[in-house]
């Protein structure tokens, strides 16, 4: 199919080596992919090469494969989530406030044109106050 194996040279492929978790063994990118003339198949998770010998064949499983990209993406969102959430809320005030605490904004100040009615008639403290003076639309 390919000849004599004496046509075939060796090639030297450059890599990195990184130290962290992830859902695959090594990162291929195009430039490896036409040194080998592999063809990668992401539907069906298959790597073919082509070699002397005949075709080699790199797969694996679709559970295996979810199993791990699951796992990474929670690593992934915990790293995120240590280093952005403390200064988020450093530059970020609470959205809830404190009812407890008063606040200047909390303080009411009637009308002087109100006047107070009561609600229930058998109990006085019971009232609400109401404008007087309605504006005209």
């Amino acid at each position: 199919m390919f000849g004599n194996r004496a046509n075939f040279q060796s090639e030297v492929l450059t890599f990195e080596v990184v130290d962290f978790l992830g859902s695959y063994h090594t990162i291929l990118g195009r430039p490896c992919y036409a040194k080998f003339m592999a063809i990668p198949n992401y539907t069906y998770l298959k790597l073919k090469m082509r070699r002397p010998n005949g075709i080699i064949t790199v797969s694996s499983a679709f559970s295996h494969a979810f199993t791990c990209d699951r796992e990474h993406y929670e690593l992934a969102t915990t790293v995120v989530n240590s280093f952005e959430l403390p200064r988020l809320r450093e530059s970020s005030a609470p959205a809830v406030l404190d009812c407890n605490k008063p606040t200047s904004s909390m303080t009411f100040h009637p009308l002087k044109e109100t006047k107070v009615v009561g609600i229930d008639p058998t109990d006085p403290a019971k009232t609400v106050r109401i404008r007087t003076q309605l504006l005209a639309k």
